[in-house]
């Protein structure tokens, strides 16, 4: 990402810290000027990640770190979550069945609707994992 981050947030995998992770997402998309909707989408689909990098990748465990970093790159908001976990497997990641019922499992879902590009993969040797999520700017 070469343009200034409009936000660069590391916090551990604590489910405590989403509150703040959602308070400055939705503060940086309004001082960037995004549209209420578009501002709704982005802290639904960055909180949802940040969810699942915590009970997927950590697994549980609150003392692993997330790197959150967001910036507006040629009429779109370009998103970037880092874990230091170890590797998942992207084939993995992939919404249920919507005809089974029950509660939880739809933030790939909802992520996958919300923004326009997803594209996971590993860190250089194999040491973490990333989410780029891209979102045109209306």
């Amino acid at each position: 990402m070469s343009e200034p981050s409009m936000l660069e947030l590391r916090f551990n995998s604590d489910p405590k810290k989403l509150r703040m992770v959602r308070e400055r997402v939705q503060e940086v998309a309004e001082e960037y000027g995004c549209s209420k909707k578009l501002i709704s989408d982005l802290v639904i689909a960055i909180n949802e990640a940040c969810m699942n990098i915590m009970q997927h990748a950590y697994k549980g465990e609150k003392s692993g770190e997330i790197l959150l970093q967001i910036q507006k790159k040629s009429g779109d908001v370009q998103v970037l979550l880092t874990d230091f976990a170890d590797p998942i497997d992207p084939k993995g990641i992939r919404p249920r069945d919507l005809a089974d019922v029950k509660p939880g499992g739809l933030g790939t879902y909802f992520i996958q609707e919300i923004m326009d590009e997803c594209t996971y993969g590993h860190l250089d040797n194999m040491a973490g994992n990333y989410l780029k999520m891209r979102k045109k700017i209306n």
